[in-house]
């Protein structure tokens, strides 16, 4: 120690004065410095060692020190023993020193100090000769001699009694004496006298006598109740501890590697534990392995656990895999050979087979928890113990009827636990032991049955009611004990279990007493907590999922029953896991679904159970997104989840409860993706499909009774769905939850727009908007068809509460209601059958429709609070409630779908019979099912008919109170649409068909105050805001009413007969005149049919309108709304050519723009367009459709006075009518006026007559035949002037038309088409007439008209190519100037000549004729169909005409010879395909006009023959492409290649062309007309010849 830094010397010279003070105040520093003890400690020893050093050195008096000493001694209550310490070490160094002084001053300060140190402490440290120098001893040789003989007595000398003096004989005598036979009177008491005396006598050491004792009873563990109270009697003569301690020897001995300790030394600690003999404590420690090994063994095995499920979960190449297993083979033995011997272990079987269940529960709890039961031997010596414990209950409760059960007998042990005589003992014990024992009670399985049992027994009697509360207090706490056992207990145990499917039924016999809100948490603790507690299920999960593996990957549809029996194996025990496993498999590959379901028969009740709620799990995953990436669709893991639902709860009778709960909370927070899955399971269950694909006779079949619907009215045959809606319609009652599924849903239904769509798709809200109404619909559906009326009338509320408190829509409100009303009336005229037994079919009637009032009167009184007042002034209440309450099964029988049914068994009957193959008792059954089936059918036929019958008499009493119409006809009708019609005409397809057949059938009844006519004609007139608000489903159901609307237009207009028959003296049809220009009275009047087809054919028109609008927004509703309506109406519209052809074009348009961008959009105008081609033959020509009689203006007038625009109808309407005549007057003058002008721009340059023009194109041509030819010839000239001023005016617009037509509005162009359409539309009619009486009058030698005539001819062809090539719209404009130039009479030379006064005339004129022809339905319609008949007419004589025109022409020059040669062989060429579409076009014509046609036979067998001369061929030319489909689409082919490089160039060349040719006035109209024929072939021929022909015309 240099401790020369410690003390400083100035202290020591200073000492009196400040050194005393500075040691005090650093000893106290040290002192109090408590941070570092270790390092204090050693300061203040070489403080004390410095101040003791100074003393010894002679620098300081012991006086001093002493003094010093004597102060710092207070500072810590150690201090004397370190001054003691610095003394010893202070005596030893002095010692060695040889200066005596040194030693005394030493001496002289110990003894200044004796009084701080005390005696003993100084004899320990101090060397006996400093001791005998201090007086402390006398000698420190007798102290030295003393000491080692204390120490001998200590250490070596033996304490017990010696060997020798100890004689055999005694021992002998000892075991002699206690292994005698004990059956007699002797007594523990007898012997321990005996004992003692041999003690005595032969010296026996007592130790070893006890140690004896214990041998001998270890060998006769029989007699417990001998050595126990010998052993307590003898431990009276022993210290206490003496027994453990022996005991203690005794298991050190077996502690050695390899040693083994006997069962009988535990059994033997155990009874002593048991009897309080030695402490539990004292025992513990003398017992091997030290608890740290256990802890390290139980984290070992834990980390083995997830080692192997790291290896499983691994890709293992196969020759990997061999070695590993070798590998884990052998590891295995070595474990097997040399298990370590846990002697805590075996001393606590030993307890649990004694029943000392206290010191077992205190040894257990030392150790990890299920550490000790994972040791199968401690875990059935557990089990043993329950048995034991339970047996007195089971007895009682638990027993099986009929099972015997072997009785356990209990212990005979006093100390062992109480048995239990009542479930609350369980409590008390029992429980306790079952939470030791965990997973382990899988060793087990007869134990498992019988806690089961108990499970069921205590079930049966808490859920019935006859308890007092305390009692259910007690009940309820003995509940929660159960969950918790089933949870660590019950269910654990099952994993481990080796596929004992008896122990999941039973289990389930318990389980289902359980609520499913219970059984769902424990299977969600089992699959997710249970599996992660215990290293041994950890690997147990692991090896499940490597066997559903393998399983999986090898399911297929061939395999499904031997898979099926694995998956049945492997599932009794691992439920969760391996249905986790399968779900995440069919949520990846949907073609999975089938052969699962299939497989899954093998399953026990509990299994099934575990499915249901591992499903609802995988719905309700928080991680998974239910839409796909594109936010449009829903994912198809839903999807594919949803259909497995349908698939496994229709075949398994697994319990729907949650899952329907499930269905309905997500609807209450507003999600309603998942009711994909309840529209799966209804679908499957109940055999009720929604969809919207349905056919018109599947429809029709779902308007008759259940057995038809079942029969005909789905797409599968959906049998045996009886007990699974029975089973569906059960969870649905049980739980209550029929209505509230229907309330959200109806709620939902809005909310899917207007809370949840918030940021999604357009497409998705719509596609989650029509699920959620779809569902409802086949929700509803199931339970009108599935509850009885009791049920149903107990469940649905009164309309007005369903809509003024549920907040129901009232489409659902009364679709939910309707079938309550439906069963009310039956019940009710049921029971007045049955008070009067009257027959009559009056007295039916009569007592129908007073049950009708019965049921109906307060439904009346509670509509009204629906809407507001002024509603009630149009239509009344019961009208109202009549139209929602009715379906097509109240209106009318499908008797077409009875007999296609009946028809079907009887092919199925027959074919049954010829079927040889089919075993005789099968033949019988089935011909039997077909007969019955029949027989129900044709009883359910006659069933409806009757009551279809009921109801219309019904109704024909009703009718009068129905429209009240205290306002106007025309706002009744709006209130009928907008309250009635619309709303429930795309609620569902059935109540589309519903809503068309009711306004018929009020037609039908005469109604009052019901306009027919107004009623259809708002239906057709604007489609465009129904259409665009409808989402996919509802487009396609309106689409649906529409068609049955225009089915029963169609049928009026067929025939003027069933017009008349139908609708001729109908109020319905009444048109009031109200004209001033009258006599100023009111007259009435009938619409004629006549006046009827042209408003139908108003109608097509305005459709044609509206579709037109729709495609060309752009917007994806609009467009895909349009196409279904079109699709769904296509038999009926379009019936007019020149509509179709308009609607082909649009379409066609829509396939090209949308075939990259919108896949889905492109799809279904695809679709569309292909059914609208194969239509085509059916469409028919404008004139055919209706007749035109009347001039022009006269005609219009009369369309306004009768039509639908007449003034019995409302303004509006009239007015609307009014400004389309308006509109068609004007434009119909401005042609006039254009037409003229042409004209006589072409008297000056062609010196041609104005006949010749005016057959330009549009209604031109007509106003020309109307009038005279001097006439014409002055207003040509006056009209010129009016067209040179009104040309300006026109030119913009057709520039706009031309060039800006993208850019303009969509309403503006739609506008235009109205106009340009109905100008062409209402004209033309009369004028064929009268064009007809011209032809008659002239004779054929009138050059010109005939020009006229044929040229009227090319240019129809020409269009009628035009119209079915929409796809080349600028080659049309190209080939457009080319016709126009032989149709007009070189009209473009007029266009040409125009151009000097006013720039971009000629450009423009082309443009505008060419946007019309692309935007209107056909440059014009009636316009072609008039050509048509004047064609057929005169063919024969204009083609003469023609030959003896163009002969002359041609002979001019040697060139047109040659291209006369390339004529002729075209024709040669085309005459043959010419004859055969003319036949063609005949046998069309024939068969599909509703019109009578005036085409003369005589002239048509001419026109035939004469199909020889050049002439007529010349014309055939222009006129089969248009015919010939095939060589059209050849051309469109061609064309689509050839016009996209060169369109402009060509377009100019042959303006150029025609400029040119219009120039030299030599040329004949016919050449012109030639080369244009020619052009055209040239077009279809190949480029290189185009230009060609274009050349040299132009050389021309």
């Amino acid at each position: 120690m240099a401790a020369a830094g410690a003390l400083p010397a100035e202290w020591i010279k200073n000492w009196e004065k400040s050194g005393k003070s500075e040691f005090l105040q650093l000893c106290r520093m040290l002192s109090e410095n408590k941070s570092h003890e270790n390092v204090t400690f050693r300061d203040i020893q070489q403080a004390l060692y410095e101040l003791a050093n100074h003393v010894v050195k002679g620098n300081l008096k012991h006086e001093q020190a002493s003094n010093v000493l004597s102060d710092v001694i207070e500072f810590r209550d150690d201090m004397s023993s370190i001054l003691a310490d610095v003394f010893c070490i202070l005596d030893i160094e002095t010692s060695c020193l040889e200066e005596k002084s040194k030693r005394d001053h030493f001496t002289q300060l110990v003894l200044a100090c004796l009084y701080l140190v005390s005696d003993t402490v100084l004899k320990e440290r101090l060397d006996p000769e400093t001791l005998e120098s201090l007086g402390l001893i006398k000698q420190s040789q007798q102290f030295n001699q003393k000491s080692v003989k204390i120490k001998t007595k200590l250490f070596y000398k033996q304490q017990k009694f010696n060997l020798l003096r100890e004689e055999n004989e005694g021992y002998a005598k000892l075991i002699a004496e206690l292994g005698q036979d004990l059956s007699g009177n002797i007594t523990s008491d007898l012997i321990l006298e005996n004992i003692k005396s041999l003690i005595g006598c032969f010296n026996l050491d007592p130790n070893r006598v006890l140690d004896i004792i214990l041998e001998v009873y270890e060998c006769r563990p029989e007699y417990d109740e001998f050595f126990v109270p010998l052993i307590e009697s003898y431990m009276y003569m022993c210290e206490p501890q003496t027994l453990c301690h022996i005991l203690g020897f005794k298991f050190k001995f077996y502690q050695e590697p390899n040693g083994e300790t006997p069962s009988s030394l535990y059994r033997v600690a155990a009874v002593l534990l048991q009897h309080n003999l030695i402490d539990l404590e004292d025992l513990y420690v003398h017992l091997l392995p030290v608890d740290n090994a256990i802890l390290e063994e139980h984290k070992r095995e834990i980390v083995e656990a997830k080692q192997i499920v790291r290896k499983l979960t691994m890709v293992v190449l196969s020759s990997e895999k061999t070695e590993e297993k070798e590998k884990e083979k052998d590891k295995e033995e070595e474990k097997t050979e040399k298990p370590p011997d846990n002697q805590k272990l075996g001393l606590l079987e030993a307890l649990l087979k004694v029943g000392d269940w206290q010191h077992a529960q205190s040894i257990m709890d030392q150790m990890p928890p299920f550490y000790a039961t994972s040791h199968k031997p401690i875990a059935i010596a557990l089990c043993q113990l329950v048995h034991v414990t339970v047996e007195p209950l089971y007895r009682r409760v638990g027993v099986p009827k009929g099972a015997k059960g072997s009785p356990i007998s209990n212990l005979q042990n006093k100390k062992a636990p109480k048995q239990a005589e009542s479930f609350e003992d369980l409590r008390k014990e029992v429980f306790n032991m079952l939470c030791y024992l965990g997973p382990h009670l899988s060793h087990d399985p007869i134990l498992f049955a019988k806690v089961v049992r108990l499970g069921k027994a205590f079930m049966k009697e808490f859920q019935s009611d006859g308890n007092k509360q305390e009692d259910k207090e007690k009940m309820e706490i003995l509940f929660s004990c159960l969950l918790n056992i089933t949870d660590q207990v019950l269910l654990p145990s099952l994993t481990l279990m080796d596929c004992n499917a008896c122990m999941s039924e039973e289990l389930w016999g318990m389980f289902k007493t359980f609520p499913y809100q219970y059984r769902y948490r424990l299977y969600g603790q089992w699959k997710n907590e249970t599996y992660n507690s215990h290293p041994l299920l950890v690997k147990v999960k692991a090896q499940t999922i490597d066997r559903a593996k393998y399983i999986m990957k090898r399911l297929t549809k061939e395999n499904v029953k031997p898979s099926g029996r694995q998956i049945g194996k492997l599932s009794h025990s691992n439920p969760t896991i391996l249905f986790d496993y399968i779900l995440s498999q069919i949520q990846k590959y949907d073609n999975l679904i089938t052969p699962v379901v299939d497989s899954l028969k093998y399953l026990t009740s509990l299994n099934y159970d575990v499915l249901a709620y591992c499903i609802i799990e995988a719905l309700a995953n928080p991680e998974k997104e239910r839409m796909k990436h594109d936010d449009t669709t829903i994912s198809s893991w839903l999807q594919s989840l949803a259909s497995f639902c349908g698939a496994v709860f229709r075949k398994y009778p697994i319990e729907l409860a949650g899952l329907l709960q499930y269905v309905a909370n997500q609807l209450k927070a507003g999600k309603s993706f998942d009711l994909l899955i309840l529209k799966e399971v209804v679908q499957k269950m109940a055999g009720i499909e929604i969809t919207e694909e349905m056919t018109m006779e599947q429809l029709e079949a779902m308007t008759g009774g259940e057995q038809l619907k079942a029969e005909g009215g789905y797409f599968g045959q959906i049998r045996n769905t009886k007990k699974s809606s029975q089973r569906l319609k059960d969870a649905l009652l049980d739980h209550d939850l029929a209505l509230p599924l229907c309330l959200l849903m109806a709620q939902q239904r809005n909310g899917v727009i207007f809370q949840e769509g918030g940021e999604k798709h357009l497409k998705l809200v719509g596609k989650l908007y029509d699920q959620c109404h779809d569902t409802l619909v086949q929700f509803g559906g199931f339970l009108a068809s599935n509850l009885s009326t009791e049920d149903y009338i107990k469940r649905v509320p009164s309309i007005d509460v369903l809509c003024n408190e549920f907040h129901t829509p009232h489409d659902a409100a009364f679709f939910l209601s309707r079938p309550m009303y439906a069963h009310h009336i039956s019940s009710k005229y049921d029971e007045l059958k049955k008070a009067e037994k009257g027959n009559k079919q009056q007295h039916k009637v009569h007592k129908y429709i007073t049950s009708c009032e019965l049921v109906m009167a307060p439904v009346h009184d509670a509509v009204i609070s629906l809407h507001l007042p002024k509603v009630w002034d149009d239509i009344s209440p019961q009208f109202y409630a009549t139209f929602w309450s009715l379906t097509m099964y109240d209106l009318a029988v499908p008797h077409n779908s009875y007999d296609r049914e009946v028809n079907k068994l009887k092919v199925q009957m027959k074919a049954i019979d010829d079927n040889q193959e089919m075993p005789p008792n099968k033949k019988k059954k089935e011909k039997e099912r077909c007969t019955a089936l029949q027989d129900k059918l044709l009883e359910e036929e006659k069933k409806q008919l009757e009551h279809v019958q009921r109801v219309l008499q019904r109704l024909k009493l009703e009718k009068d109170n129905w429209l009240l119409a205290r306002s106007t006809k025309n706002e009744t009708i709006t209130k009928f649409l907008q309250l009635c019609i619309f709303p429930r005409c795309i609620f569902s397809a059935i109540d589309a068909v519903y809503c068309a057949h009711f306004v018929e059938l009020v037609h039908q009844q005469k109604t009052p105050n019901f306009s027919t006519l107004l009623c259809y004609d708002r239906v057709f007139s604007d489609i465009i805001y129904t259409v665009a608000s409808c989402t996919e489903n509802e487009a396609s159901r309106y689409g649906r009413f529409l068609c049955c609307m225009l089915e029963t237009v169609t049928r009026w207009h067929s025939d003027r007969n069933i017009y008349e028959k139908e609708c001729g003296n109908y109020p319905g049809f009444l048109t009031i005149l109200r004209a001033t220009g009258f006599d100023g009275g009111n007259k009435a009047d009938q619409l004629d049919y006549e006046n009827f087809r042209h408003v139908v054919h108003k109608w097509h028109y305005k459709l044609t309108k509206a579709s037109v609008h729709c495609l060309e927004t752009g917007e994806y509703t609009h467009i895909r709304n349009i196409l279904i309506v079109l699709t769904k109406i296509l038999p009926w519209y379009p019936k007019v050519l020149n509509l179709g052809q308009a609607l082909e074009r649009r379409v066609h348009k829509i396939c090209q723009e949308e075939k990259e961008k919108r896949p889905d959009l492109y799809a279904l105008a695809m679709g569309y367009s292909g059914q609208l081609k194969s239509r085509k033959p059916y469409m028919v020509p404008e004139n055919e459709f209706h007749h035109k009689d009347p001039p022009a203006r006269n005609a219009v007038a009369a369309t306004v006075q009768n039509g639908p625009g007449g003034a019995g109808l409302p303004a509006s309407l009239t007015i609307n009518a009014a400004k389309l005549e308006e509109s068609t007057a004007e434009e119909t003058d401005k042609l006039k006026e254009k037409t003229q002008g042409a004209v006589k721009v072409i008297n000056k340059t062609a010196n041609a007559t104005p006949k010749v023009t005016t057959s330009n194109g549009n209604s031109a041509s007509n106003s020309k035949i109307i009038k005279e030819k001097e006439d014409k010839e002055k207003s040509g000239k006056e009209k010129d002037k009016e067209k040179k001023e009104k040309t300006p005016a026109a030119i913009p617009e057709a520039k706009a038309l031309g060039k800006d037509g993208k850019d303009k509005p969509k309403e503006e162009r739609a506008n235009k088409d109205d106009k340009t359409r109905e100008t062409k539309e209402k004209t033309p009619k009369s004028d064929k007439e009268k064009e007809k009486a011209k032809k008659e009058e002239k004779t054929p030698k009138d050059e010109k008209s005939k020009t006229v005539v044929t040229n009227a001819e090319s240019k129809f062809a020409a269009e009628k190519e035009r119209e079915k090539e929409p796809s080349r719209e600028r080659d049309v404009a190209k080939d457009m100037k080319s016709k126009e130039n032989i149709k007009g009479g070189e009209k473009l030379s007029v266009a040409g000549s125009l151009k000097s006064p006013v720039p971009r005339s000629e450009t423009s004129e082309s443009e505008r004729e060419q946007k019309r022809r692309k935007v209107d339905t056909h440059s014009s319609p009636s316009h072609s169909s008039t050509v048509k008949d004047s064609l057929s007419e005169l063919k024969d004589s204009s083609a003469k005409h023609y030959i003896n025109h163009t002969t002359p022409a041609l002979s001019k020059s040697k060139e047109r010879e040659v291209d006369k040669k390339d004529l002729d062989k075209s024709r040669e060429r085309s005459r043959e395909r010419e004859k055969k579409d003319e036949k063609d076009r005949k046998d069309r014509k024939r068969d599909h006009s509703n019109s009578d046609r005036e085409v003369p036979q005589d002239s048509t067998k001419r026109r035939k023959e004469e199909n020889g001369t050049t002439g007529s061929s010349k014309h055939s030319k222009s006129e089969s492409p248009s015919d010939s489909p095939r060589s059209n689409e050849k051309e469109k082919e061609k064309n689509k290649s050839k016009s996209s490089g060169k369109e402009k160039g060509d377009s100019i060349k042959t303006e150029k062309m025609e400029k040119s040719s219009s120039g030299s006035k030599k040329e004949s109209r016919h050449d012109k007309e030639k080369t244009e024929k020619k052009e055209k072939r040239d077009s279809a021929g190949g480029k290189e010849e185009k230009k060609h022909h274009k050349s040299s015309d132009k050389h021309r």
